[in-house]
């Protein structure tokens, strides 16, 4: 498979993921006493999907090289924890909340460091993905800290985060994964 038709397909699985991510977010947060062992399962498959996304994403080549570029990494790291939870759904069910904040957390830190390299690419819209990734990144800390005792309302929380993931990564598909034929 030639390299603009693998990109094109790395870049079009990665939206219907960040989809994905957005539909359970809100879920989530319209109904946020499901099963968190369902959570964990659920959880666990898009992780793997999303950890071998990001990898294959990893060795496409996209004209700018901001989306993917630390996704190799991250993308291994998301499908350990997404065979964790599946694998371990009691144990995963006391860390679920300190997983996604760090994981959430990490991703949004990425994208901040992503937009600075947009915004020396010349992007115009490079702020827009930094201020998600701020945000983002806030709600991933609060996640992490888990300021409400009440499992309900960290769900909610939680499909907050989730939808906000989503909808950065959707970002970020669209801003920065540039398919220029002359260029691969």
């Amino acid at each position: 498979m030639d390299d603009l038709k693998q990109l094109k397909i790395v870049k079009n699985i990665y939206i219907i993921m960040s989809l994905l991510f957005c539909a359970l977010g809100i879920f989530l947060m319209a109904k946020p006493k499901s099963s968190v062992r369902m959570l964990c399962v659920l959880m666990g498959t898009m992780l793997i999907l999303y950890g071998a996304i990001k990898i294959s994403g990893y060795f496409t080549r996209d004209a700018f090289c901001l989306a993917f570029q630390f996704d190799l990494a991250f993308g291994i790291l998301l499908m350990a924890v997404g065979v964790i939870m599946i694998a371990r759904k009691n144990f995963a069910v006391d860390l679920i909340f300190s997983v996604f904040g760090i994981l959430i957390l990490a991703d949004a830190l990425f994208k901040i460091q992503m937009s600075v390299d947009a915004k020396r690419f010349g992007l115009a819209l490079w702020w827009q993905i930094l201020v998600v990734a701020l945000v983002t990144g806030v709600i991933g800390v609060l996640v992490f800290i888990r300021p409400f005792e009440a499992a309900a309302t960290m769900m909610v929380l939680v499909g907050f985060s989730i939808l906000l993931e989503g909808l950065l990564n959707f970002w970020v598909a669209i801003l920065t994964i540039k398919i220029i034929k002359n260029h691969l």
